[in-house]
């Protein structure tokens, strides 16, 4: 199916949607689900013809802009906790797209490196979550873009003081 058969689709099943007015906040909240929902379905699509999903993706496009970076460093840039970045790697590491070579004088750190594979993922496909990403970034104007990174960036931030909340 194109990509234009597809937003055609998308824009019909809008039309017939019933509306159900929501506050503010649960408007916003519904478009948030709306985005993670068709995160899911490109992040499934990906792994299957990929072999990858998003998330490892991600992982793997970072290490091939910055090879040699360390498992905590992976997760500095992305907001990631280490025991989420370590299953990613460990995952990868399986599949034969990561490399890690150990620190010769701290056997503690690793080092991550894409193998032959993984760089071969480590392309521009249109195919990815990313690509839309970036496809719609160009489209916008720098300020429009910063003022998502900011509001995303406090939405997240309030939710980690709710989890907090929440864990006590």
């Amino acid at each position: 199916m194109s990509l234009n058969a597809s937003r055609k689709q998308l824009k019909t099943a809008k039309l017939k949607r019933p509306q159900f007015p929501l506050d503010t906040g649960l408007d916003f909240l519904q478009h948030i689900w709306q985005l993670n929902h068709a995160l899911e379905r490109v992040s499934l699509q990906m792994e299957r013809r990929l072999g990858v999903t998003a998330q490892q993706r991600l992982f793997l496009r970072c290490i091939g802009r910055y090879p040699g970076m360390t498992a905590s460093q992976l997760a500095t840039v992305l907001h990631l906790d280490p025991g989420t970045i370590s299953a990613g790697v460990r995952r990868l590491t399986q599949k034969g797209l990561l490399t890690r070579r150990r620190d010769e004088n701290d056997s503690r750190r690793v080092f991550l490196g894409l193998t032959a594979r993984g760089a071969a993922l480590d392309q521009p496909d249109p195919g990815t979550a990313e690509f839309a990403v970036t496809r719609l970034v160009k489209q916008l104007k720098g300020s429009e873009v910063e003022t998502v990174k900011r509001v995303l960036s406090r939405l997240s931030d309030d939710l980690a003081k709710v989890a907090a909340y929440t864990a006590r």
